[in-house]
């Protein structure tokens, strides 16, 4: 694990994994230590990953001002990570949550991308809903022998007012954020609660009120390519919410990833880590 201090002098983790051309990658939950990331279905074995842990979060430590974790201010973590690293321009990937942060640092500091990748993005950073279809994708999985449970649970978790209210909820309703509901993914599942910090959920999106006509002009003009992936089977965002948010993008190459959840490089990781491969391959 390695350090480096934020402007509010706030001592900010990350590790790195890996071998190749550096990737840095934003977690999501929000509010969950990178840990959860893993090696990326097998990627870290063509890029070496760097895995930061939001303020707050695992290795991180816990801001005085705890408003300092909304998603427009972690921007400022991501920029002194990337001075911290030397690197001049940086291939950036954010899962989930660390999509929306991953969006506003591009539309706040476009020429220091060279490419974006959004792995299962929350839009919600750029004003847009992430569950458009969703009751077509429940739909789908009605075969399923916990569907009953699961979707009484999803609907708890989507009517809680707070991220604590909605814990006790989370792990019934976590079968339908996989592919598959294997064993795994139940490891993966369970391992969140010690993995997150409650703290850091709740502020992440509290008062944040995004200029969404400004955000969309910047993230329409962004000189770097991205790769906007979906799974199949995800609530959050849906395909059909990815597919709309695509039209964000000049230069943009949305993938679907057949029978992934919100985490597809656990559903199958040798088709997320070669999706993912080949994007940043073909940009040199």
């Amino acid at each position: 694990m390695e350090f480096f201090t934020a402007y509010d002098g706030t001592a900010l983790a990350f590790r790195t994994l890996g071998d190749g051309p550096p990737l840095l990658c934003l977690p999501g939950g929000p509010g969950r230590a990178a840990e959860y990331l893993g090696d990326l279905g097998g990627l870290a074995a063509h890029r070496t990953l760097i895995l930061p842990d939001t303020r707050g979060t695992g290795s991180s430590a816990m801001p005085a001002d705890l408003s300092t974790c909304r998603v427009d201010r972690l921007v400022a973590d991501v920029e002194a990570l990337r001075r911290h690293l030397g690197l001049d321009r940086v291939d950036l990937l954010g899962h989930s949550a660390g999509g929306s942060l991953a969006m506003l640092y591009a539309a706040a500091h476009p020429e220091q991308l060279s490419s974006l990748i959004l792995v299962t993005p929350s839009f919600a950073a750029v004003g847009l809903p992430s569950d458009g279809g969703v009751e077509a994708v429940l739909a789908a999985r009605a075969d399923e022998p916990w569907y009953e449970e699961a979707v009484t649970a999803y609907r708890q978790v989507k009517a809680a007012t707070s991220f604590a209210e909605a814990a006790p909820h989370r792990f019934t309703f976590e079968p339908l954020m996989y592919g598959r509901w294997d064993d795994a993914a139940r490891a993966h599942a369970a391992a969140d609660p010690a993995q997150r910090s409650l703290p850091v959920s709740e502020h992440y999106y509290r008062d944040y009120a995004p200029d969404t006509e400004a955000l969309r002009h910047r993230l329409g003009a962004l000189p770097c390519p991205v790769l906007l992936l979906a799974g199949e089977l995800d609530l959050w965002p849906t395909t059909k919410s990815a597919a709309d948010a695509a039209s964000l993008f000049p230069d943009v190459v949305l993938a679907v990833q057949p029978g992934a959840g919100h985490y597809p490089w656990l559903d199958d990781p040798q088709a997320f880590a070669a999706t993912v491969e080949s994007f940043l391959s073909a940009i040199g």
